[in-house]
C-alpha cells in the first residue's frame, strides 16, 4: 500500500500579478496569508508563482552568473567578508561540487558595483543593473511574504517591520559530477541561518526538500521561486514554523546555477517573539531571546556541529543573557 502512497510535495502558491488578491484586507489576501502560514509551520518551505519578475530579468541574472563564474580564480578570492556565507567558497572541483559569491547589501547598488570591480577591475554595468534589480524584485516579494505571515498571525501594524534587514545575495553553481558516479552531493543537508530565503534556480534539478523524513525533488516552474523559513525566523515564531531542511544532490551532466537572497538583521538585532506568539497554555516560549550576529557566528563554528537547527538555537541560546 506504501509503494501507491502519492509521493508528497512542497504546497504551490499562485502570486498572481494585478490580482485583487495581493490586496491587503481583502479576502483573497486573508487566504493567501493562511496558505503561507500552514505551509510555513507544516513545510518549512513553499513554491511561490511570481509572474510580476520579467522573465528576461532572470535570463540576465543567470548570463551575469556565469560571466561570474569564468573571472580568475585569483579576483574570485577577493570576495571576502568576515561574516559567515557573505564570501566566496570554491572553486568547483570533483571533491567539492559547489561554488558561491556572497553579495551583502545587495539591493544598494554601490554595494554590487563595489563587488563588480572586485571580480572586473574596469567594472560591469550589465552585471551590477541586471544583479541589483534582480535582488530589488525579490526583496519586494520578501517583504509582502513576510506582511502575510504579520498578517496570518493577526499582529497588525506594530510588526509591520518584522526585522530591518540588508539583503545578502548569494550566486551559485553547482559542477555535474564526475561520469562514473551516477549521484553526487552538491551541498550537505541543512537548515538556514539567515531569517529566511527565497531561492531561484535554472530549470536544472537538484534541490531536494524533506518532507515527512522523505527527501523530495522539488521542480519549479520557470516563474517560481522557493521560500524557505530559516532558524531565525523559526524562533521569532516561538517554533510555530519549521525551518525547511533542504540539500543538493548532483546527477547527468549539466551544471547547476542558481541564486538566492537572504535578509540579514542589522548589528545588533535580538531575534525574540512577539508577545502574541506566546501563552502559557498551547504555546509556552519554546527559545531563549538571542542577538542574531551573534548565533550566525555561532552557527558556523565547530561548537555547533554536527547538530540540528532548534538543538543549535537550544545550545547557543542557553549561554546567553536575556537582554534588557
Amino acid at each position: 500500500m506504501g509503494s501507491d502512497a502519492p509521493q508528497p510535495r512542497i504546497p504551490i502558491i499562485e502570486f498572481a500579478t494585478g490580482s485583487a488578491d495581493l490586496e491587503r484586507g481583502t479576502e483573497g489576501w486573508k487566504h493567501l496569508c493562511k496558505r503561507v502560514r500552514e505551509a510555513c509551520e507544516n513545510y518549512g518551505c513553499f513554491e511561490v508563482v511570481y509572474g510580476k519578475i520579467p522573465r528576461k530579468l532572470r535570463e540576465e541574472t543567470f548570463s551575469s552568473l556565469r560571466e561570474l563564474i569564468e573571472v580568475p580564480l585569483e579576483n574570485k578570492q577577493k570576495n571576502v567578508n568576515p561574516k559567515p556565507y557573505h564570501s566566496y567558497f570554491g572553486p568547483c572541483s570533483h571533491v567539492s561540487l559547489y561554488e558561491g559569491f556572497g553579495i551583502e547589501d545587495a539591493s544598494n547598488y554601490n554595494s554590487v558595483q563595489s563587488f563588480a570591480q572586485l571580480m572586473w577591475p574596469h567594472g560591469h554595468n550589465k552585471f551590477c543593473n541586471a544583479v541589483n534589480t534582480m535582488v530589488k524584485e525579490l526583496e519586494e516579494l520578501n517583504q509582502m511574504i513576510w506582511l502575510m505571515i504579520i498578517d496570518s498571525y493577526d499582529l497588525g501594524e506594530k510588526m509591520e517591520s518584522l526585522m530591518k534587514c540588508k539583503m545578502l545575495l548569494r550566486m551559485m553553481k553547482y559542477m555535474a559530477p564526475p561520469s562514473s558516479v551516477e549521484k553526487k552531493q552538491g551541498l550537505h543537508a541543512h537548515t538556514d541561518k539567515l531569517v529566511n530565503a527565497i531561492v531561484c534556480e535554472d530549470q536544472i534539478s537538484g534541490l531536494e526538500i524533506e518532507i515527512e523524513g522523505e527527501w523530495i525533488k522539488a521542480f519549479p516552474s520557470p516563474s517560481s521561486f522557493i521560500f524557505f523559513v530559516g532558524d531565525p525566523l523559526m524562533a521569532w515564531s516561538n517554533g510555530r514554523m519549521k525551518a525547511g531542511r533542504h540539500r543538493v544532490t548532483m546527477s547527468g551532466d549539466k551544471d547547476r546555477y542558481s541564486f538566492g537572497v537572504f535578509p540579514v538583521p542589522v548589528e545588533g538585532t535580538v531575534i525574540k517573539p512577539p508577545e502574541e506568539l506566546v501563552d502559557e497554555v498551547e504555546h509556552p516560549r519554546v527559545f531563549k531571546e538571542f542577538e542574531f550576529m551573534d548565533f550566525l557566528f555561532y552557527s558556523f563554528s565547530e561548537a555547533a556541529k554536527p547538530i540540528d537547527s532548534a538543538q543549535q538555537i537550544y545550545a547557543f541560546a542557553s549561554q546567553v543573557q536575556p537582554k534588557n
